[in-house]
């Protein structure tokens, strides 16, 4: 009895964990206490509780609760385009499904920070309504080549648009009490080998590219956890890394959330402690043990402990679960379709339009391929979502008003019963797949040349999904295949011999080649993977119902050998093996750097990535450049006014400066101003894509790079608007390799606000001194 009550003081007498003494906790926590916070609950070690004995089905991750000290577990879930957790769960006949938003991609396409946010807002009520901490996302890494196969999750080639795009969802997540992780830092940009790879950058282009977009984003939003990722950095494990995790993102920038690593990253776990990880995901016992060991055999302080032990605490005072939050598991899904579709519909790119589109639902429609009738709503991996539905493009136009050639309809309808009985068989249950099956391309010759008798127009889709694990093969990805191409030669005969019109939706998760095709298609849209929603959104766009405003924010070459990363990314299938896991472990605890593109990636175009290159090299081999977008409207831009912006002198809207950690705005810089006149007869939006050209004495520079954008509200045809775009004095600096610093050269700017990153735009010069 003693011994009882004994023990009940003992517990009364814990105190409780609360934002104001997390100091007091950690210096009461034990060794293996501190151990079971840092290590997550891959590891049973601690207290035989494993991350499938808590939280929510289908979640990634999760901390270990240390009950005595009132410290809950929290739980992380996947991903960029929705929360990613099981639909179903034993013991009950509810379903749990999420919203499936529009593709990182698609949400760059849209050029709009405040719908993002939007979009950002609906998808975290769900990870809140579902009981989930943490959302393993946003993926901001850079577009460098076309066939990294997780491009579809990251948003752009460009680090200003991506990390505006990013510090909107961030924001937009946030504003529900959960919290976002920002990932994957750093330089994480192909698949193949992506354990072991060594990313070979120079510190210019990791300054102005690879850890722009995360500075950005971390300076306008400070996301609660940062993941870092698998790959080296230059002989440096990112993971393991003080120079990245402590100099450059809490010393530089000012990060004040908790780093976590990508789940089984990292091979030294008192390196990750010491270097600024906080949590080692998804843990293992392995991980808790050589945790403790390193602390007893002196290779890990407790002062490196207890400074993560301190991070991690405070993330959990911020989440629900330590708030008590009673999470409904019913989040309201239909108002959440209603965001993805209008973020879907700002996401669409017309890339080609003579004299296609609109066409209405009047008339007849033949519709083509098989993805018109098995949309592609995302890719595959942790960027994936267990939505309830995908709306494909026969049912959008069904429910749009269109009438569909009845000979092709009733084709398609019996072959794709057989196609998705095929591909379930593949894919069995497993949604895990890297290559998710699709149904094979049929050319229905005979109804091609029946439906060009009696159809008004023609309408092709082509797709193209991928996903985590594996990067894209050249020809079985990119390049469009032998069927396809038949197709759209077929069709384009049959109704061009007739005088009709085709066109080409493209339903992917990247670019593809599109040179030696294009001329057989009269209009292309590009509807990337655009969510749950997707059939409808296309169906708006081809009707007019909604005014195509969507811009590229990736450049599409002529030919993938134009791309200036073609020499020093690795080509699937031609000569190397396509899974992430197959190459190169360690031996020992020494890295392997003998083969090219796989044990190392050497980045040599440096700061020249994507339009930064096509722009500057005299050899412009471009189909279609970065921010390209056509309107079924035209607009007229004017009135490009430029106001040097001091902190005694111009006051900057709140809105426009760039916001600082103790929440005062920038005014150092310059306001940029535009007048913006919808010229033509539709409704519409527009984009206006500020970009700058440095004087380029000091060093090699780009003949223009993107400083800001902004998009207009909805004009009305005569209406105009003006728009304000906000550059800082700092952003204009580049990093110089010599002095280890950015520097600010002086002399004559160029100011050019551009449809795209080929458009010479209106211009004015501004001197720097």
């Amino acid at each position: 009895m003693l011994t009882l009550i004994l023990a009940a003081a003992l517990t009364v007498a814990n105190p409780v964990l609360r934002e104001d003494n997390i100091p007091e906790i950690v210096s009461l926590l034990t060794l293996e206490e501190k151990a079971a916070i840092l290590v997550g609950c891959g590891s049973t070690a601690f207290d035989g509780i494993g991350r499938n004995d808590i939280g929510v089905k289908g979640s990634a991750g999760a901390t270990h609760a240390i009950p005595r000290f009132g410290i809950p577990s929290i739980i992380m879930a996947d991903g960029p385009a929705g929360l990613r957790i099981d639909p179903t769960r034993p013991g009950t006949d509810r379903t749990f499904y999420c919203t499936g938003f529009p593709i990182g991609t698609m949400l760059a396409s849209a050029w709009n920070p405040e719908l993002v946010e939007e979009v950002g807002r609906a998808m975290g009520n769900e990870v809140l309504e579902y009981g989930v901490d943490v959302l393993l996302a946003p993926g901001v890494n850079i577009h460098r080549n076309p066939l990294c196969g997780r491009n579809f999750e990251y948003y752009s080639e460009d680090p200003v648009l991506a990390g505006e795009t990013a510090a909107a969802y961030i924001n937009g997540i946030q504003s529900n009490g959960v919290g976002t992780s920002i990932k994957h830092f750093a330089v994480n940009n192909q698949e193949l080998n992506r354990l072991h790879n060594d990313a070979r950058v120079s510190m210019r282009a990791l300054r102005e590219i690879y850890l722009k977009v995360f500075e950005i984003a971390i300076r306008k939003a400070q996301p609660w956890t940062l993941m870092t990722s698998y790959n080296y950095i230059n002989g440096m494990h990112a993971s393991e890394s003080p120079w990245l995790l402590t100099d450059i993102l809490r010393g530089d920038w000012g990060f004040l959330g908790t780093v976590v690593t990508d789940w089984g990253g990292g091979y030294d776990t008192a390196a990750q402690i010491h270097a600024g990880n906080e949590l080692i995901q998804s843990g293992s016992d392995a991980r808790y043990n050589a945790l403790i060991d390193a602390v007893r055999e002196g290779r890990l302080s407790m002062e490196d402990v207890d400074r993560s032990v301190t991070r991690a605490l405070q993330l959990i005072v911020k989440c629900p679960s330590y708030r008590g939050y009673e999470h409904s598991d019913e989040p309201d899904l239909a108002a959440h379709a209603e965001v993805c579709r209008r973020a879907a519909d700002e996401g669409v790119v017309l890339l080609k339009n003579d004299g296609a589109l609109p066409f209405g639902p009047s008339g007849v429609t033949a519709l083509l391929g098989v993805t018109s009738y098995a949309f592609i709503a995302g890719g595959t991996g942790s960027g994936d979502v267990h939505r309830p539905y995908v709306v494909d493009l026969q049912q959008g136009l069904s429910d749009e008003g269109f009438t569909l050639e009845p000979g092709l309809d009733t084709f398609y309808g019996e072959y794709m019963k057989d196609e998705h009985w095929r591909c379930a068989m593949i894919d069995g249950n497993n949604s895990w797949v890297i290559d998710r099956e699709r149904p094979i391309e049929v050319v229905p010759s005979d109804q091609i040349l029946e439906a060009a008798a009696c159809a008004d127009r023609a309408v092709i889709t082509l797709g193209r999904v991928f996903g985590e694990g594996k990067d894209r093969d050249l020809h079985y990805s990119y390049m469009l295949q032998d069927r396809e191409l038949q197709l759209l030669r077929e069709t384009s005969k049959a109704f061009h011999a007739r005088g009709k019109k085709v066109t080409v939706i493209l339903n992917i998760g990247g670019v593809v080649e599109m040179e030696s095709w294009q001329k057989l298609a009269d209009a292309i849209l590009v509807c990337w993977q655009p969510g749950e929603e997707g059939g409808h959104t296309v169906a708006s766009v081809l009707s007019g119902a909604v005014n195509p405003s969507g811009r590229l924010p990736m450049t599409i070459s002529k030919s993938y050998d134009d791309e200036p990363s073609a020499g020093d990314f690795p080509r699937v299938f031609e000569d190397k093996p396509f899974n992430y896991s197959f190459y190169r472990r360690l031996e020992g605890n020494k890295k392997d750097y003998t083969v090219k593109d796989i044990d190392y990636t050497d980045y040599k175009e440096d700061v020249f990535v994507g339009y930064r290159h096509f722009c500057t090299s005299a050899r412009n081999r471009v189909a279609y450049p970065f921010g390209f977008g056509l309107s079924y409207t035209t607009f007229r831009w004017g009135d490009l006014s430029i106001t040097e912006s001091e902190a005694d002198a111009v006051k900057v809207p709140e809105d426009l400066g760039e916001r600082h950690l103790d929440g005062t705005v920038s005014t150092s810089g310059y306001v940029v101003t535009v007048k913006v006149t919808n010229t033509g007869k539709q409704a519409g939006k527009d984009v206006v894509e500020l970009y700058v050209k440095a004087p380029g004495r000091d060093m090699k520079k780009p003949a223009r790079e993107l400083k800001a954008f902004a998009k207009t509200p909805l004009l009305q045809p005569g209406e105009s608007c003006t728009v304000k775009m906000f550059v800082p004095r700092e952003s204009l600096a580049s990093w110089s390799e010599d002095d280890a610093c950015w520097a600010l050269e002086r002399g004559r700017y160029v100011f050019m606000a551009s449809r795209h990153s080929l458009d010479r735009g209106i211009r004015k010069r501004v001197r720097v001194n």
